[in-house]
């Protein structure tokens, strides 16, 4: 079964993986009642995020120990640049064009958390990157997944957050998390000893307090 260590590590964070996955953000996104500023922030600066996690996967082809790996990152970066056409698609939906939104400034929160993963890359080996990847990568699956079932106004069209949540929920995103938690397996295979596991946990911890923060700065904007 995939996703032993990262089960592992999100038993451990259980308290801010919580925090994370049943923000307030996320519970607005479910019943349709974020305000729609919040929103549009959000929306802009996760496309900027995404241009970040991107050079963090091309730190990974680097940091690879074999061809497998080096492909896997390279995938991943190719994922991550389609994802950033359904913020563009999304943010014109919403009265965004994409030279408004190339033009904003990243947020502290978003600078704060992609830097933070660059770090953890540039400075560990590729266990340490993809771990600190996770909380998005699969912890974007599981409330995506969660929301599907959830949400309200999914059916009727009713929930204008529908898209966003119908992109994270469906195969396709889901199948690159399965990718993701697979990753993370082979590669505690050949990195992970136990004397490093706290090591490990401390990245993933502050990785998924950095999600809320993220959740959190969308919040704040409408206030």
């Amino acid at each position: 079964m995939p996703g032993v260590l990262f089960e592992r590590l999100k038993r451990d964070a259980a308290l801010a993986w919580s925090a994370y996955v049943d923000h307030a953000f996320v519970r607005g996104l479910g019943d349709g009642s974020l305000p729609r500023a919040s929103f549009q922030h959000y929306l802009v600066q996760d496309y900027l995020f995404l241009i970040e996690f991107a050079r963090a996967y091309a730190i990974g082809v680097y940091k690879a120990p074999d061809l497998t790996e080096m492909k896997k990152a390279s995938d991943g970066i190719a994922a991550i640049l389609g994802e950033t056409s359904l913020h563009l698609r999304l943010c014109a939906e919403w009265g965004l064009s994409p030279d408004a939104v190339a033009a904003t400034r990243q947020a502290r929160a978003t600078v704060g958390y992609t830097r933070f993963v660059q770090e953890a890359g540039l400075r560990g080996d590729m266990l340490d990157l993809v771990v600190a990847l996770s909380p998005c990568v699969v912890g974007y699956a599981e409330i995506g997944k969660a929301l599907a079932a959830t949400a309200t106004g999914l059916s009727d069209g009713s929930n204008p957050y529908a898209p966003w949540i119908r992109e994270y929920a469906g195969d396709g995103y889901q199948a690159l998390a399965a990718d993701s938690l697979a990753q993370i397996d082979r590669l505690a295979a050949i990195f992970l000893t136990e004397a490093r596991y706290e090591k490990l946990l401390v990245i993933f911890d502050e990785a998924v307090r950095l999600e809320a923060d993220f959740w959190q700065m969308g919040l704040d904007r409408a206030g």
